[in-house]
């Protein structure tokens, strides 16, 4: 009987090459280094005052439940107002997907497009 508790697969898991990259990035700057990091796509800011507003609104008013996979009709709408305002592109709603991060959204365009044995 094996009484590790542990799968094999979480021994195949190796650390983040991302985070790595971040982490390497961090320590150069501390040692006084002009370092461009482009490891974690963190902004450099804190998260500007509106932002955080519109969360706790959100929250407050109970919007804490799943939402669409491919985001909610107000934020696709205000990324069509946005591409049409500051980009002059003309979009509807149904070319317009949201994600939780660029690897999830390459994850969704991979597995949308691309078949198994596919090259």
């Amino acid at each position: 009987m094996n009484t590790n508790l542990i799968s094999k697969r979480l021994e195949l898991i190796k650390p983040s090459p991302t985070l790595a990259v971040t982490a390497k990035a961090k320590a150069l700057k501390a040692e006084g280094k002009d370092v461009i990091g482009l490891g974690a796509g963190e902004p450099d800011f804190d998260t500007p005052e509106n932002v955080k507003q519109a969360a706790y609104d959100a929250i407050k008013s109970g919007k804490t439940k799943y939402t669409p996979v491919d985001g909610i009709p107000e934020l696709k709408e205000a990324i069509v107002k946005k591409f049409n305002k500051e980009n002059r592109l003309n979009y509807e709603l149904n070319n317009i997907t949201v994600g939780c991060g660029a690897k999830h959204v390459i994850f969704n365009i991979i597995a949308a497009t691309i078949n198994p044995g596919d090259e």
